[in-house]
């Protein structure tokens, strides 16, 4: 099987993924299932994806929890994180569904121009204005589609802006955590499939983000006390055994969960929502002109000699970067004109 590799952002290492179910994924999303599509809606369906979930983190039939604490050791997770102890982690749905001192482990940049990452996740940003870079957004989602046919009016909101993709493996930490300071002004959810997000399915076009279910919240940011972004779409992608996106917004740590709605002002770096076990994603979309990556991440995009399963033209390979939630991810830009919403 083809490897995919990723760059370790801490270390600036390449580092090669371990892909579970990589030959059954490969081969259920190959050129030659898109004259089956039956059969991936059928393996892709929200009964069938629950079903798995429960095999895999609920039963005896499935993963112990010794056995997957094994396999996050190996994928080199650090159990110091976690709020709870291991040993009080009895269950395989226990472990994935773990919280840790993110207040401790995962510190703020200290500048309030910064824009975090949500997740303990691989990365690939890009803008919707780069020709070249179009091509990665089509193979990972329908822009038309994204955020919702009876939600249409928000596409004028961000075209032409920026975007990241954030994919979370089995292994990561499942709270996605607030990228901005800003009032919620919309919240709502598109049915869909459970597509896996292993690479291979990804960039199938029978596996688009646009056909997963997904939560979708837009933030304004150009509020009191908010990040002076502008807009911001929070797009939560569930996947094969991702059952529920769990809303869970606390203003300390994991106190007091509550539902996100339109009026609610979340803070940067606070957890908002959970995935069920398995892999999932989170798209962000931005205004034009309104903030700028950060450097090492627009340039380990085409980092030579890392082999990885996304490409564009010519074969051309696309390199995500490892990265943890509530680290840099972007900047406001400061000379960019204040583009208001309308009304």
């Amino acid at each position: 099987m083809r490897p995919h590799e990723y760059i370790d952002r801490r270390s600036g290492e390449i580092c090669r993924e371990r892909l579970r179910g990589d030959q059954l994924i490969t081969a259920l999303y190959s050129p030659s299932m898109e004259h089956a599509p039956g059969i991936v809606t059928l393996f892709s369906s929200a009964w069938v994806s629950k079903a798995l979930a429960y095999v895999n983190y609920d039963t005896l039939l499935g993963s112990s929890a010794a056995s997957t604490l094994a396999y996050l050791r190996e994928s080199g997770v650090d159990f110091s994180e976690f709020v709870d102890a291991p040993e009080k982690l009895t269950t395989a749905r226990d472990i994935f569904e773990r919280r840790i001192r993110f207040w401790e482990c995962r510190p703020l940049p200290v500048s309030r121009s910064a824009v975090v990452c949500p997740a303990d996740a691989r990365v690939l940003v890009g803008s919707f204005r780069e020709s070249s870079i179009l091509l990665i957004k089509n193979k990972f989602f329908d822009y038309s589609e994204l955020l919702g046919v009876d939600k249409s009016f928000w596409l004028e909101d961000f075209l032409d802006g920026d975007f990241a993709v954030f994919r979370l493996t089995p292994d990561k930490y499942h709270y996605v955590h607030a990228p901005v300071d800003g009032i919620v002004i919309d919240t709502y959810e598109i049915d869909g499939e459970h597509h896996s997000c292993n690479p291979s399915a990804t960039i199938s076009p029978l596996a688009s983000y646009s056909k997963n279910r997904r939560v979708v919240t837009v933030v304004d940011t150009d509020v009191n006390g908010g990040s002076g972004v502008g807009l911001v779409a929070i797009v939560h992608v569930v996947a094969l055994m991702v059952g529920k996106i769990v809303q869970c917004y606390s203003q300390h740590q994991y106190d007091a969960p509550a539902q996100l709605s339109p009026s609610t002002f979340i803070k940067r770096g606070q957890p908002i929502t959970m995935f069920r076990p398995g892999s999932s994603t989170v798209v962000l979309l931005f205004q034009q002109g309104r903030i700028r990556f950060c450097e090492d991440l627009l340039i380990n995009r085409f980092r030579p000699a890392v082999k990885s399963r996304f490409s564009i033209g010519f074969e051309q390979h696309v390199v995500e970067t490892d990265v943890t939630v509530r680290s840099a991810l972007a900047w406001r830009e400061a000379d960019s004109i204040f583009r208001k919403r309308r009304g």
